[in-house]
């Protein structure tokens, strides 16, 4: 199991993986070097408006990030990556953007040592406006619904595989596979680029792009509806699951190690025990990582052996959501 890379106690463990409250920094410090196949993170954002689960002011930040991706690029294996979920911002009392996630690009790039894979950006159409002074009351600006993601890698090789994460191909492409001949004539394209009928072979899937259009509105899921249950406040600043997902399918093999240093609800550790992959969580605030075992927990647990898992998790008496699987095994055998 994961948990036995790590001396401390975790709050909770999986089949794959473990849970620990605590500082990222120094659980981070306790890995072994070269072990972690793939970190994925979205950490608190730079933003001018302090929110309850924690950020920095924009000048601080980039330093302060700067700490973690040190130990990240340690920890990671040579052909590891990590995925860094970085919102903007705009200055303060302006309505002009802060250049941080840039400077967090160039300073991991050019101190750190790692390597810029790829940009990504993360589309959410279901985001609010903000900020609500500038695009709401003022009408300056547009609504801010793209976050930047910055793939780094340790080496210029990082292992990948864009076959794992295939989309479905367009009502179009699909006609076109049915019959390519009636459909498709190879030619020479304006760009000088040759189009023959390879292009026109059943690959499982459509390359996808560094646009991800991921809504995120969950409202009712699993992890919230057991929130509610219990009576707990779920995570404020969550992202989808298909997040992590992606990332997770183009970056690691079944068995390899994920970890996500500012955990939150612990989508990431969620995500890699259902594709088969070894976890670690971090996270400081210990209700939220009591909440997010609430993630792994099975279906029809009674709310009293829900609320319990969550009361042992806050007094920090470690639980095996795996003998809670077994315990439920045998209420339905009874």
């Amino acid at each position: 199991m994961s948990s036995t890379l790590i001396s401390a106690n975790p709050a909770y463990s999986t089949q794959l993986g473990a849970a620990y409250v605590g500082d990222a920094l120094k659980l981070l410090a306790d890995l072994p070097d070269a072990s972690v196949n793939l970190v994925v993170t979205s950490p608190p954002f730079a933003l001018q408006r302090q929110k309850e689960y924690g950020n920095l002011d924009q000048a601080e930040y980039v330093d302060w990030l700067l700490e973690f991706g040190r130990l990240v690029y340690q920890k990671l294996r040579e052909d590891g990556s990590f995925v860094l979920d970085l919102g903007g911002a705009y200055r303060k009392g302006v309505p002009v953007r802060s250049l941080y996630q840039f400077r967090v690009l160039l300073r991991f790039c050019d101190e750190l040592g790692f390597h810029l894979a790829q940009e990504f950006f993360w589309h959410n159409p279901s985001k609010l406006p903000s900020p609500i002074e500038w695009v709401n009351k003022r009408k300056l600006r547009a609504k801010d619904t793209v976050n930047t993601l910055w793939w780094f890698s340790r080496s210029e090789w990082p292992k990948a595989n864009v076959s794992n994460v295939l989309t479905e191909y367009s009502p179009r492409m699909k006609k076109l596979l049915e019959d390519p001949a009636a459909f498709y004539t190879p030619k020479l394209r304006p760009s000088g680029h040759e189009i023959g009928l390879a292009f026109a072979t059943d690959n499982g899937g459509a390359i996808p792009s560094n646009l991800l259009q991921i809504p995120n509105s969950e409202s009712n899921g699993v992890y919230l509806g057991a929130c509610k249950e219990i009576g707990v406040k779920g995570h404020p600043a969550r992202f989808p699951s298909k997040l992590p997902e992606f990332f997770i399918r183009l970056l690691t093999d079944p068995g390899d190690l994920v970890v996500d240093i500012f955990a939150g609800s612990n989508t990431t550790g969620m995500v890699a025990e259902a594709e088969g992959r070894r976890w670690l969580a971090f996270e400081l605030d210990r209700e939220y990582v009591a909440a997010s075992a609430l993630r792994f927990v099975p279906r029809g647990l009674p709310v009293a052996r829900m609320r319990s898992i969550y009361e042992s998790i806050l007094r920090g008496e470690p639980v095996s959501i795996e003998e809670e699987v077994g315990f439920q095994r045998q209420l339905l055998a009874v």
